[in-house]
């Protein structure tokens, strides 16, 4: 587990600024980060959007890709965190986008979590987490933890970019 108090303090010495862009977790990632005392100096804001319209509407995500792949992709969850940067003053974001469950299908099973990184000056990266049908809010937990494993590791990268 990611010690968040250590994160957000490693993104205040670099004067990074974090975005959350969310389905699945429903806000998680971005309440892990603003449980800290001091955390409004490092979360910019965080977006829940759990439907395709608000995906859309709200982060830009495309139409055209949510037919073509379907919102739990990475297709879709680069879109994500690339619109969370978009549409904030933040320099880093994370995407989570998956099937927490109960649920799911033969080709999007329960426990599919997708999610992105991007950051200003970041190639975006993207990746799948099979976290298998434990439930729902042991997925949930498992997916806000990894994103922000995801974050500790853009803000390294961040920091290592001139």
């Amino acid at each position: 587990m990611v010690n968040v108090a250590d994160l957000l303090d490693r993104a205040r010495d670099r004067g990074l600024r974090i975005v959350t862009a969310e389905s699945c977790t429903g806000g998680l990632v971005a309440a892990a980060l603003t449980d800290i005392p001091g955390s409004s100096d490092v979360v910019e804001r965080g977006f829940v959007t759990y439907s395709n319209a608000s995906k859309q509407q709200m982060l830009g995500v495309r139409t055209a890709t949510l037919d073509a792949v379907g919102a739990v992709s990475e297709e879709v969850a680069r879109e994500m965190a690339e619109g969370a940067l978009e549409h904030s003053e933040a320099q880093l974001a994370v995407s989570v986008t998956g099937i927490a469950g109960p649920g799911g299908s033969e080709h999007k099973p329960e426990g599919r979590v997708c999610f992105a990184l991007a950051g200003r000056g970041l190639d975006t990266r993207s990746g799948t987490v099979e976290f298998g049908a434990r439930g729902r809010e042991a997925v949930r937990r498992a997916a806000r933890d990894h994103a922000l494993a995801l974050l500790k590791d853009g803000i390294l990268q961040m920091s290592e970019t001139p």
